[in-house]
């Protein structure tokens, strides 16, 4: 008889190594992102997802291994070839054996396997000596020997005698193949690819707007009908004025605005009376997004020595708003209009 060629992997264990690689690429980029983003429930979940597919995956092979364990092994003489002894800190010592399996009724084939040996019985095993192997009938490179015989296999190992198997019968595990790391690979960029696209949002939005809660907790009114609203980052970047008016539009009614005057850190605004007949403009069509050059042309143009202060001063002009900047430093102030 012949020895039976290495089973290929099946599509069961080809989804199972997609399967894999998508929750080890979820796992780990859920985890990233989570704390990228700051979202707790994603961080666990990047945590909880391994050991849930493992559970799983744990359940879904008891049928499997109960059908495993109720398969009678093969029971066979083996020859020992060669042996090579590992290193270790403990009293058994990882020997690598190369043997020749001579099952009863079937052709001889070699096998590497490893097994634990203690150190005082490391001169028993020498090649040449017979030895007995048991393994499943279906994974031959599973052999593992058997140390305690029966009287019957004691007698058969004391009268055998095994002829080498060639070289090229050597029996080994069948490797998972390009196939089965592409697909894990390939599941590992998909489970990745879904986490970012599910919280893309989140990722690659500009930076949000200021909340109108944190507006109102740093905006202060006054009597005369006027508010402050201090910031912890400079008006100038790109956006930030525009960001503090809208949000101070959603705790005040900026559309009757006698003055406003911008400040590095600060905008103050001062609210046209109900009744009273005075020039206004809404804040919301300042134009704002002049606001950082003509403060950086007067900066470097007016000579005051070197500008300490800076406000940019914006009341209503007819139908339109007109800006003007004041700068001031060591040799006294000066203005630039807009």
């Amino acid at each position: 008889m012949s020895v039976p060629a290495p089973a290929r992997l099946g599509p069961v264990a080809l989804v199972r190594g997609l399967l894999a690689g998508i929750v080890i690429g979820t796992a780990l980029c859920a985890f990233v992102v989570g704390i990228i983003i700051e979202y707790v429930p994603l961080i666990i979940a990047g945590l909880g997802l391994p050991l849930v597919y493992g559970i799983l995956l744990y359940l879904a092979g008891a049928p499997r291994r109960a059908r495993e364990a109720a398969v009678v092994p093969v029971v066979a003489l083996a020859k020992i070839e060669s042996l090579r002894a590992g290193g270790t800190e403990t009293g058994d010592v990882p020997v690598d054996f190369v043997l020749t399996v001579a099952p009863d009724g079937a052709a001889t084939h070699r096998v590497e396997i490893q097994h634990g040996v203690n150190l005082v019985d490391i001169p028993n095993h020498r090649p040449g000596n017979i030895i007995v192997v048991q393994y499943p009938p279906d994974r031959l490179w599973k052999a593992k020997i058997v140390e305690r015989l029966s009287p019957e296999w004691e007698r058969r190992v004391a009268e055998a005698s095994i002829e080498s198997a060639p070289e090229s019968s050597l029996v080994q595990e069948p490797p998972e193949g390009c196939l089965s790391g592409g697909l894990t690979l390939l599941g590992l960029l998909l489970g990745a690819a879904l986490v970012l696209f599910l919280f893309r949002a989140e990722l690659f939005a500009p930076e949000a707007p200021a909340r109108a809660e944190e507006i109102q907790s740093s905006m202060t009114t006054s009597s005369s009908g006027s508010a402050t609203v201090t910031v912890d980052q400079s008006l100038l970047g790109e956006g930030e004025l525009r960001r503090v008016i809208d949000a101070l539009a959603r705790t005040a009614d900026v559309s009757r605005v006698i003055t406003a005057v911008v400040e590095e850190r600060r905008l103050t605004v001062v609210f046209a009376p109900t009744d009273a007949q005075v020039p206004w403009f809404d804040l919301r069509a300042m134009a704002v997004d002049r606001v950082p050059a003509l403060v950086k042309k007067a900066t470097t143009t007016i000579d005051v020595g070197s500008p300490q202060t800076w406000q940019v001063i914006a009341v209503p002009f007819g139908a339109d708003v007109s800006l003007r900047v004041i700068v001031t430093g060591p040799d006294g102030s000066g203005s630039l209009p807009g």
